[in-house]
């Protein structure tokens, strides 16, 4: 089946998409799900350098299991929400444990592993094996509410009902249904985009009934204008990266004063730390020093050596 929106998108794709390494000719499907965590509410500029360091670091997922969780949170950098590393982890040891070291393609054995949920399953299963699946990211979902459903934006989650759309809209073919999704989404990051959308540059703009009923917008909730930027400095976000930062340095464990070193709210600090502990990012040892997770007995090692 094809759309009248089908042939126009995928041949302007075919000319403006971006070269990113997770779309490369013979990239793994460990590339691919390593890029779909990473690319979780961090723009590609800065995941270009940080998946490419992971993937010489680990190329496999048996790679990244054979070493301690808080090498990944290490290595992770200040990509922002390192949990998210641990479920990689995670994921690794599972894929090593049940799965031969290698990603599955299938949508059902992707969501059981930890961290996954639908949209990541679905865009690995659509990216790394060809897979004929609605990918339902932010930018496909606001694209799709415009084009087909009028509206400047998505619901705040996706609807049944919007999924629906999304499936009856994907080419018949598996591989070219594949390549609509993410062509989907490359409009979305590029032209359709929430703030300042090129209609003049869009492919299917002909067939947009946002813009055919002149871009009408809503007025904003509450009052409160919209992408207004978020405040960082001072939160408890700041406080844990501070945090991590102090032990990601060397990767030994540090004393409660090395803490208080890098911020001067004290209660603050004491919530950061009991949350990154309670998270498994930090841990606390015997002695009241904490360590990233698994790298305390590892670099007493060292030392002793």
């Amino acid at each position: 089946m094809t759309t009248p929106y089908t042939d126009p998108l995928l041949a302007w794709f075919a000319r403006h998409a971006r070269d990113l390494p997770w779309r490369a000719p013979g990239t793994t499907p460990w590339s691919v799900l390593v890029s779909e965590i990473m690319l979780q509410q961090t723009p590609v500029a800065r995941v270009l350098p940080a998946h490419r360091d992971w993937l010489a670091r680990w190329p496999t997922p048996a790679a990244l299991a054979a070493e301690p969780a808080g090498e990944a949170v290490r290595q992770w950098g200040t990509l922002g929400y390192p949990r998210r590393a641990l479920r990689l982890h995670e994921t690794a040891t599972v894929l090593t444990a049940r799965h031969g070291g290698a990603v599955p393609a299938d949508v059902g054995a992707l969501l059981a592993l930890p961290g996954i949920g639908p949209y990541t399953a679905a865009a690995v299963a659509s990216f790394a094996f060809g897979q004929r699946h609605a990918v339902l990211d932010t930018n496909v979902r606001r694209v799709l509410a415009r084009l087909v459903a009028g509206r400047p934006r998505p619901a705040a989650a996706p609807s049944a009902a919007e999924r629906r759309l999304a499936e009856s809209l994907l080419p018949a073919e598996p591989a070219v249904a594949a390549r609509w999704s993410v062509a989907v989404m490359e409009l979305g990051a590029l032209v359709c985009s929430a703030a300042r959308p090129d209609c003049a540059a869009c492919p299917v703009a002909r067939d947009c009934l946002w813009l055919a009923a002149g871009h009408p917008d809503p007025p904003a909730a509450g009052g409160r204008s919209r992408g207004r930027a978020r405040r960082y400095d001072g939160t408890n976000r700041q406080c844990r990266g501070r945090l991590l930062a102090v032990l990601r340095g060397s990767g030994a464990p540090a004393n409660r004063s090395d803490f208080d070193a890098v911020w001067a709210d004290r209660a603050q600090l004491a919530r950061a730390l009991d949350g990154l502990v309670a998270d498994g990012l930090i841990d606390p040892l015997p002695d009241g020093r904490y360590a990233l997770p698994g790298l305390a007995r590892q670099h007493e090692a060292r030392a002793c050596g």
